[in-house]
Order: structure tokens, then sequence, then C-alpha cells
């Protein structure tokens, strides 16, 4: 028994390197979110602690997930309602409310995550009564982006408020309230009033679960070497 690979059809040798290269491809790329999944879990370890005042600075200019805290009126009347958010596999919205600082700047709060109704013409109520300055704390983030998901919707001009709306950019949102709002966004700390569900974590899979998925494409590739090599093996005289 030896190895004999001329006798390989050439369009096996060659399918079997295209396969290789986009198991490896695909391999690397889980590893490297696995990667830059266990950085940002790292990062929203490190933003847990004491809430940091946030005076008259931007959200920008804060660490990513750093608790902070921030004084404002919060507008009940003009929310929006971001659509595809799951909680234990149930369908739900996450609800952002808009937060007016004594500048005139502008910052959504998300209160947290609601279920869905059921009924698309049946919001859920997320109203509550209006206040004047509240001071509350919660963890600087980033919008939801969509990424591989679908179904991006801006929020509808002529719809009622609150306006649901999915994936959004921050400028389709202050276009909206007629006023610049902070790209940034405040996750409401569960321990504050007039919210919903805050189970708050680090956004995407696990690490781990990046990771796994990564062994499992680079196992493919060695599996497709293998059956190659196998093909190659003939008996020789």
């Amino acid at each position: 028994m030896g190895l004999n690979f001329r006798r390989i059809p050439w369009f096996m040798t060659l399918l079997t390197a295209a396969a290789v290269a986009a198991f490896l491809s695909l391999g690397h790329w889980q590893w490297s979110k696995g990667n830059l999944r266990a950085a940002q879990a790292e990062e929203f370890a490190r933003g847990g602690g004491p809430a940091e005042p946030l005076g008259t600075r931007s959200l920008a200019d804060m660490a990513r997930f750093q608790r902070v805290q921030v004084s404002g009126k919060l507008d009940p009347a003009h929310q929006f309602l971001l659509d595809n958010r799951t909680h234990g596999g149930r369908p739900g919205y996450e609800v952002l409310t808009p937060l007016e600082r004594a500048d005139g700047d502008v910052i959504l709060v998300n209160r947290g995550w609601i279920p869905f109704s059921g009924f698309r013409d049946r919001l859920p109520d997320v109203s509550f009564p209006a206040e004047g300055e509240v001071e509350i704390t919660g963890r600087v983030d980033e919008l939801p982006v969509e990424g591989l998901a679908s179904g991006r919707a801006p929020p509808d001009a002529n719809a009622p408020w609150p306006k649901v709306t999915s994936y959004p950019h921050p400028a389709e949102l202050g276009a909206m309230l007629g006023r610049p709002i902070e790209p940034r966004i405040l996750l409401l700390d569960p321990q504050e009033p007039n919210g919903y569900l805050r189970d708050w974590q680090p956004p995407g899979l696990t690490a781990e679960r990046h990771w796994a998925y990564g062994v499992q494409w680079y196992a493919f590739a060695l599996l497709a070497l293998a059956l190659w090599v196998i093909l190659g093996m003939r008996k020789t005289s």
C-alpha cells in the first residue's frame, strides 16, 4: 500500500484545496470573534464598578460599558421600541427613552426588555409619569447593529409614538426627535425605577461558543485533507 496522488482526479484536488481554504478561513474568523468577545467580556466586567459622574462630558468620552451617573429630564412622550430583541428565546422590544441634559444634549436611555404582545397593532404600554430633573445610572453602550441579522427598519415618521424601529442609525432617531442625539446610549441600571427587564450582558455569543465553532471548522479542514489523502492511497507494485 502506498500513496499515488497522481491518480486523484485534478478536480478533486482543486475541490479539496478550496474546501480546506474555506474551512480554515471560517475557523480563523470564528476564533477572532471569540477573542473579540473575550475582550468585550473583560471590558464589561471592568465597567461594573462605581458609577462615574458624567458631568458635561459626552458618552463618547467614556469607555464602553462604564457605569456613569447622569442628570436630565426623561421624555416619556417620544420613545422608541427596538424591534427584534429576544430574551430567553422570547421575542420582544427594548425601550429607548430620550433624556435631555441641562445643556440640551439628548441621550437615549435603554430602559430594558419587554415581551411582544402577540399583535403588531397592539404595542406594549411603556408610558410613565413625566418627572422633573432626575439622576440615573447606567452603562455606556452602542446601538445594536444588524450584522448578519436582517430586518433593518428606520422609524416611520408617520407612525404614532412610541415608534417601532429595528437596528436604527443614530441620525434616523435624531431626525424623528427633531434634534441630534448622542450616538451612544445608556443601559439603565437594574435598580433604577421606570424600567423593564435589564439583564445586561456583553453583546453576542460567548467567547467559548465562537472558539468551539472555530475548532469545528478547523476539524472540517483536517477531514477534507484526510479524505484527499485516502483517495491517494492505492496499491503500488
